[in-house]
């Protein structure tokens, strides 16, 4: 920080110019390039909706190439241009940029802009971060459903442009963040691999054990023994959800959260459903035939495109959710965290049939799922182990989460303030 304020001092003293983007750069609009053109190898290529799922601040290297002759029409991104999206869904992800620093020339296609300038790269994909780039865009954003703002409109937003060296010195300090931030992405992806073994291994029962190791075999047997394999209908209630009641949405909270499958991936990684964003009260939840679902159920989707994300989650207390969501009330033989577990072994796409190009999971077909069933004891057993890991990799008041959330809080706070500058008069 001392060092910025040096060089911003002996270079700058009277602030710093603020000028448009159209002012300091070149704007080329793509076209073309649908993920069909995709091919093995080729030319680097970046879609602009992996600028939204994959890529970061910079990218030195692409995961998409289209041949030579796909390549010939398409914008040309040169290392050190920076390519921006034009259209979104959300305010939040139009605009989201990725600055090119690979070694050589790749091409981009429609919904996205390369910026051709002669400032550090990187300096201006961090600032298209901050909240006053989005406070800008917000204001040349047009659409409802789909949400675009122009190469045009683009241009006209204003930037601060510090001397170069000021430039490299912040895109420094920054880098230390990202850097720290990936390396912790990096290590709880290595927990979560790691949980999702021990969690099979725990569920496998002995299926892996050691065939030298006698004893151990012995108290295996015996504790396999304990173990039935049984129906889902005989250990839980299966239960689909209800229509949702488009009267009542947006109601304050209620007795009851009411979640529509889309609330399903809303919460991330965690295994307990957040707060809802619908809530639907007692007397209308009678009015409607609404029975919520108890503490302890288990929901998934069970129908569209929502199986394929194989989303499972525990309801913390008395919910009701959407017609297009399943849930599995477990009776005294389960303990509902261990059938949780258990069902994050389940594919749900292998239970689905195709109705018309739409999978669904019927009623029919979960009630006739074998579940193995330990002793009570034997599944609080893994229950405590399995939610040690479950913390730590899901957690976000605690472990690598909670770390990696303070981290980016961290890194943002420090963003925001390195990118804010007093402008010259």
């Amino acid at each position: 920080m001392n060092r910025i304020d040096e060089l911003i001092a002996e270079l700058c003293p009277e602030g710093v110019e603020f000028k448009a983007l159209g002012e300091i750069s070149e704007l080329v609009r793509g076209n073309g390039m649908p993920k069909s053109d995709f091919s093995e190898s080729g030319i680097g290529c970046i879609h602009y909706g992996q600028i939204y799922t994959y890529y970061g601040v910079w990218a030195t290297e692409t995961i998409s190439f289209v041949s030579p002759q796909k390549a010939a029409p398409l914008a040309k991104v040169e290392p050190g241009d920076v390519i921006i999206t034009n259209t979104s869904e959300n305010i939040e992800d139009v605009c989201k940029s990725v600055a090119w620093l690979g070694e050589s020339q790749i091409v981009t296609g429609g919904h996205a802009t390369v910026i051709k300038h002669q400032q550090d790269a990187k300096y201006l994909s961090y600032y298209f971060r901050t909240p006053e780039f989005f406070a800008q865009k917000k204001k040349h954003a047009t659409g409802t459903k789909v949400i675009d703002v122009s190469a045009k409109s683009l241009a006209k937003i204003r930037i601060p442009v510090p001397p170069i060296e000021v430039q490299r010195e912040i895109v420094k300090v920054l880098d230390t963040f990202t850097q720290l931030e990936a390396e912790l992405e990096a290590e709880l992806e290595a927990r979560r691999r790691q949980y999702q073994y021990y969690r099979d291994a725990l569920l496998s029962f002995g299926e892996r054990m050691d065939a030298d190791a006698s004893k151990q075999a012995s108290k295996q047997a015996s504790k396999q023994a304990s173990i039935r394999l049984m129906r889902m209908a005989e250990i839980a209630e299966i239960r689909s959800g209800w229509g949702f009641p488009n009267a009542y949405q947006g109601l304050p909270e209620g007795a009851y959260p009411f979640y529509k499958v889309s609330d399903m991936n809303l919460v991330g990684n965690e295994t307990v459903m957040a707060a809802a964003n619908n809530y639907i009260d007692e007397a209308t939840a009678k009015k409607l035939g609404i029975t919520p679902a108890p503490a302890g159920t288990v929901i998934f989707p069970k129908i569209g495109a929502a199986v394929a994300t194989n989303k499972k989650r525990l309801l913390s207390m008395p919910s009701a959710y959407d017609n297009n969501v399943m849930g599995l009330i477990p009776n005294r033989q389960l303990n509902p965290r261990f059938l949780f577990f258990w069902m994050q072994t389940v594919d749900l796409t292998k239970l689905a049939h195709d109705s018309g190009a739409v999978p669904s999971i019927r009623k029919t077909e979960m009630e006739q799922l074998q579940v193995p069933v330990p002793p009570l004891e034997e599944q609080e057993r893994i229950v405590s182990i399995l939610d040690k890991f479950d913390a730590l990799v899901n957690d976000l008041s605690c472990g690598l989460p909670a770390e990696i959330k303070a981290r980016r809080q961290q890194y943002e706070h420090y963003r925001d303030r390195l990118l804010t500058f007093r402008e010259a008069a």
